[in-house]
C-alpha cells in the first residue's frame, strides 16, 4: 500500500484544526516525540506524562508547541506559573477521556495542593506531535455552591458505563452528540419546562443522574421527616428538574464549546459559563411561587461539564464548576454564546 506524503499528512491535521474552530499551530510543531497519528493509548499517556511533569514542576521535557496556551481558570498564564508551584501530588480520582480524531484528550480528578485535595478538569490538544492547548479548572475547598471534595478522593472510582464501546453502526455523529449536550444548556437557560424546542421532551434517561464539585445533585435521598410537598431540587431527577423551571437563577449560559467528543463511548466534554444571581425569585412551571436562598449576587461559574449520551440522551453528567466574576469571558476561541 503506498503511504500517505508526509505534506498531506500536515496539509489533513491543518484542515482538521481549522474544522475545529482553532488555528492551526506553527509548521515548526511538526515533529516531535508524540506521534501524528495518536490513538485513545497514545493520547491517555500524553496526559499521563503532562501530570507527571506537572507534580514534578517541570514541563521542559514536555513536548509542547512554542505557542502553546495555557490558562488556569479562565486566565492565561506561562507555563511553570501557578499551579505548577503549588501543586504537591496527584489524588485518588482519575478519569480519563479522548477523542482521537480531533487529537484532544481530558482528565477530571483530583490533585494534592496546600495538604489537601482539590478537583481539577484538565484538558490538552495534540497537532502534530505536540501539545498545543492546556486548559486547566480547579475547584478548591470554600469555593461556594455544592460540593464535596473529600468523597471524590476517598477514592471514588468511574463507573464502567463510561467506558463502553458502542458498535460503529450506532454511533452518533460529532454533531449529533455536540446537539445533545448543548440542548441541556439551552433547555437550563430558557426555563421554561417546555422542553427542546417545545416539544415537552428532554434527552434524558431515566436513570440521569448528575455529579458536580464531587457532589450528587440529582436524585438525592430525601430526609424522612421532609415532607412530601417540600420543594428539593436535589431529590429531582434530572428530567423532574427541568421541567419544573427551577433554573430561573441560571440568566446566560454563553462562552460554549465542545472540544472533546469521543463518538466511541458516546461522551462530549464541554465549557461553558453561568451567568447568575440577578434573579433569586420566580414561578414554577407548575404556577408555584420560589425563592433560591443565598442568590442575591452577581456571579458567575466557570462550568467543565461530561455528558454521557445513550441513543441520543443524557445518562450521567459530570461537572467540576468554580466561582468566577460575573460574565466572565473565556480566552479560548470557538466559543457559542446562549441562546
Amino acid at each position: 500500500m503506498r503511504s500517505t506524503p508526509p505534506i498531506v499528512s500536515i496539509l489533513v491535521l491543518m484542515t482538521a484544526a481549522i474544522v475545529a474552530g482553532y488555528p492551526a499551530p506553527n509548521v515548526y510543531a511538526s515533529t516531535g516525540p508524540i506521534p501524528l497519528n495518536c490513538d485513545r493509548a497514545c493520547l491517555e499517556n500524553v496526559l499521563n506524562q503532562y501530570l507527571s511533569a506537572l507534580v514534578a514542576h517541570d514541563p521542559a521535557g514536555l513536548p509542547l508547541s512554542k505557542d502553546v496556551m495555557y490558562t488556569e481558570n479562565a486566565q492565561r498564564l506561562e507555563i511553570g506559573d501557578g499551579f505548577w508551584k503549588t501543586v504537591e501530588g496527584r489524588g485518588k480520582y482519575s478519569h480519563y477521556f479522548a477523542d482521537p480524531e480531533f487529537g484532544q484528550v481530558a482528565f477530571m480528578g483530583t490533585m494534592i495542593e496546600a495538604g489537601g485535595p482539590i478537583l481539577m478538569s484538565l484538558r490538552l490538544r495534540i497537532q502534530l506531535g505536540r501539545i498545543t492547548e492546556i486548559e486547566s479548572v480547579f475547584f478548591k475547598p470554600g469555593g461556594g455552591g455544592p460540593n464535596n471534595i473529600a468523597d471524590m478522593d476517598k477514592p471514588y472510582e468511574p463507573e464502567d458505563i463510561w467506558f463502553k464501546s458502542i458498535p460503529a453502526e450506532k454511533q452518533m455523529s460529532r454533531q449529533e452528540l455536540i446537539s445533545v449536550a448543548d440542548a441541556y444548556f439551552s433547555g437550563l437557560q430558557r426555563n421554561d419546562g417546555r422542553g427542546v424546542n417545545g416539544t415537552g421532551t428532554y434527552p434524558f434517561t431515566s436513570d440521569c443522574h448528575r455529579i458536580e464539585n464531587g457532589s450528587n445533585t440529582t436524585n438525592v435521598p430525601r430526609p424522612p421527616n421532609e415532607a412530601p410537598d417540600t420543594i428539593n431540587l436535589f431529590s429531582m431527577d434530572c428530567l423532574s428538574q427541568f421541567k419544573l423551571g427551577i433554573y430561573f437563577v441560571v440568566q446566560n449560559i454563553h462562552g460554549r464549546r465542545f472540544p472533546l467528543v469521543d463518538r466511541e463511548r458516546g461522551v462530549v466534554w464541554a465549557h461553558a459559563v453561568f451567568d447568575q444571581g440577578t434573579v433569586s425569585k420566580g414561578t414554577l412551571s407548575d404556577g408555584r411561587p420560589y425563592q433560591f436562598p443565598g442568590f442575591n449576587r452577581p456571579s458567575s461559574i466557570l462550568v467543565t461539564e461530561v455528558f454521557l449520551i445513550e441513543n441520543g440522551k443524557i445518562r450521567r453528567v459530570l461537572a467540576v464548576a468554580p466561582s468566577a466574576p460575573f460574565h466572565t469571558n473565556t480566552p479560548w476561541p470557538g466559543s457559542l454564546s446562549g441562546d
